[in-house]
């Protein structure tokens, strides 16, 4: 693929310096062809004026008068005084000065027929570009689905047989369940996600907005995430706003978004302890949502690079994060269709994801806001 990327390259450079030496070489020889013109113009009525010159001194006077209206008809550019006959200097300068008005429309011409060309080619070599990395994030992605799904289907296969042939301890008999049961979740996870994509991607995702108070929301979604993440090494530090933040948003999209935000936190954290902080806060007319953490951070370049769909840096062979490089994709989605923003954060040490919803007027909110 690099091979072939490079040769493409390489086949634009060569059309580009090409369009550039047609252009010049265009530029030139229309140059030189109105510069011989000019020459030519101005060599043959100077051998008109003679050849009339001499018409003029053998013609009788009495029928000079004659002449002279045929010689204005035929040569315009001729003027006859008393015995003399010259080239009329400004019919001279003025067919002159439309020749370089014809070569400077050449000038003009030349580089936006350039400039035309090379944004083109510049459209057509961006478009090839993307639909190269969309199709490498195609194969990163099957790379990675067959390994998310291969992972826990072995891992099943293994317990399974194990208890087929094996009579073991209630105990271990537990265990082994609780394994299987959390793969199974782990399976269910991967294909929720991939069907949220798909109906992103028909135009068929439904989002049923209600107005709830996102103190309450968040801390809903935290209090049945906690244990999962704990027992990844996450140590959550929850910092509700003082006040109510009334947003109209669906309570079950909305879990899905905050839960990729922490799994995408935890992932991407490698230290054994993984502090993510969850904020929450007023910023003119928005409600703000923070997830901060101290993993390995993002570039400039990754900040909106990361929404995009099968996007994941680096290659699958050497990645060793899990994923399918949609969670991010489904934040975003997910978020605007509720009518929010969300974005990314480039932090010293670690990044900060930010979602922000249109505050509603505090009425109808039932309950009392219960911080965790």
């Amino acid at each position: 693929m690099r091979s072939s990327r490079g040769w493409v390259w390489v086949a634009f450079g060569v059309v580009v310096v090409f369009l550039l030496a047609q252009v010049a070489w265009w530029l030139i020889f229309q140059r030189n062809t109105i510069q011989q013109n000019i020459e030519y113009a101005e060599t043959a009525w100077l051998q008109e004026a003679a050849l009339v010159q001499q018409l003029w001194a053998a013609t009788a006077p009495e029928k000079r008068e004659a002449l002279r209206l045929e010689l204005q008809k035929a040569f315009p550019h001729l003027e006859v005084e008393g015995e003399r006959v010259y080239v009329n200097p400004e019919r001279l300068q003025a067919y002159r000065t439309e020749q370089m008005r014809h070569l400077r429309m050449f000038a003009y011409e030349g580089p936006v027929f350039l400039l035309v060309m090379l944004l083109g080619l510049y459209i057509i070599g961006r478009s090839l570009q993307s639909e190269q990395e969309f199709k490498r994030r195609q194969q990163n992605f099957l790379m990675a689905a067959s390994h998310e799904f291969r992972t826990p289907i072995s891992t099943l296969r293994l317990l399974a047989q194990t208890l087929a042939m094996r009579e073991l301890p209630r105990e271990k008999q537990r265990t082994y369940l609780e394994h299987m049961i959390h793969e199974i979740d782990r399976m269910e996870d991967l294909t929720e996600r991939l069907l949220a994509t798909s109906r992103l991607a028909q135009g068929m995702g439904q989002i049923k907005p209600e107005r709830h108070d996102l103190n309450q929301a968040v801390s809903r979604c935290l209090a049945r995430q906690q244990q999962t993440l704990v027992a990844r090494g996450a140590a959550l530090h929850f910092e509700p706003s003082p006040t109510p933040l009334l947003v109209d948003l669906d309570p079950e999209a909305f879990g899905l978004v905050l839960s990729n935000l922490l799994d995408n936190a935890v992932k991407y954290s490698p230290q054994p302890e993984k502090p993510i902080w969850v904020r929450l806060h007023t910023k003119g007319g928005q409600a703000v949502l923070e997830v901060e953490d101290r993993g390995v951070g993002l570039s400039k370049g990754q900040l909106q690079q990361i929404f995009e769909p099968f996007y994941r840096v680096g290659d699958e062979q050497t990645r060793r994060t899990r994923g399918l490089g949609l969670g991010l994709y489904l934040v975003k989605s997910i978020t605007e269709l509720m009518g929010g923003r969300v974005w990314a954060e480039a932090l010293p040490q670690g990044s900060r994801f930010v979602l922000s919803f249109p505050l509603v007027e505090a009425q109808g909110l039932v309950g009392e806001r219960r911080p965790a």
